[in-house]
This record gives C-alpha cells, structure tokens and sequence, in this order.
C-alpha cells in the first residue's frame, strides 16, 4: 500500500467529490479545480484515493468513468449496491440501500460488481 500523502491538489479533490451529492467525472472534477492541477495529476490522485479507500468509481452507461466518496471503506471497497444513472441530465448517484443478491454457481465467488440502472430523475422526467 502507499503511504498517504496530503497535498493542496488532492485535498481539494477530496473535498469536490465530498461535498457533491452525485458521483463526477474527471472532467467535473477538472472543470471544479478551475486550474488548480493539471489533468494527469488529477488523474493520480483519484488513483491514490481509490487506493486509500475514500473514493469508488462508477462506470456509466455511456463507458464514463464517475467517482463518489466510500463510506466505511479501507484498502478493499464494499460498493456492492446500485447506481443510478440519470439519462437526461447524465449524474450518477449511489443507491446504497438497494444491494441486488447475486447466486453464483458453486464454487464462483464475487469480489466487485459494477451494476447502473439507467433512467430519469424527478427533475428530469417532468413534461414541459
């Protein structure tokens, strides 16, 4: 494991994805830091934080790659619960307390699953 380092780039990171209430993409994060770093390091430091156990990725329907604060997670991520992923408006959020049961063949055993339902969100979905 390495060892954690805090520095300006990252603790803003941090603090972006902390502080939204959807998952982001690298390029939300990028628009947020408004120059603060240069796209491989904040390439690195979501590697870093996806290492320590503070963020999760989410892959979208679209193939973007989204991340999200971890919630009791160390080294080993426990993100085995839905996503939503909004159509219209194209955020990502966590459904934490929606955690589908998978059965598996015997001797098959899970150690991550990505799992994004797609839709509208209220916002969304209202005809104008």
């Amino acid at each position: 494991m390495r060892q954690s380092r805090s520095t300006h780039s990252k603790t803003e990171i941090f603090r972006i994805i902390s502080d939204s209430d959807t998952a982001l993409s690298h390029a939300d994060i990028q628009a947020k830091l408004d120059g603060l770093c240069n796209r491989v390091t904040i390439y690195r430091v979501l590697e870093r934080l996806e290492e320590e156990g503070k963020i999760h990725k989410i892959v979208n329907v679209d193939g973007v790659v989204n991340f999200a604060i971890c919630k009791g997670c160390t080294e080993v991520h426990h993100h085995n619960h839905l996503h939503f992923n909004f159509e219209k408006c194209k955020s990502v959020i966590c459904l934490e307390k929606f955690v589908p049961e998978i059965e598996l063949p015997e001797n098959f055993s899970v150690n991550q699953f990505n799992f994004v339902v797609s839709g509208l969100c209220d916002k969304c979905s209202v005809k104008y």
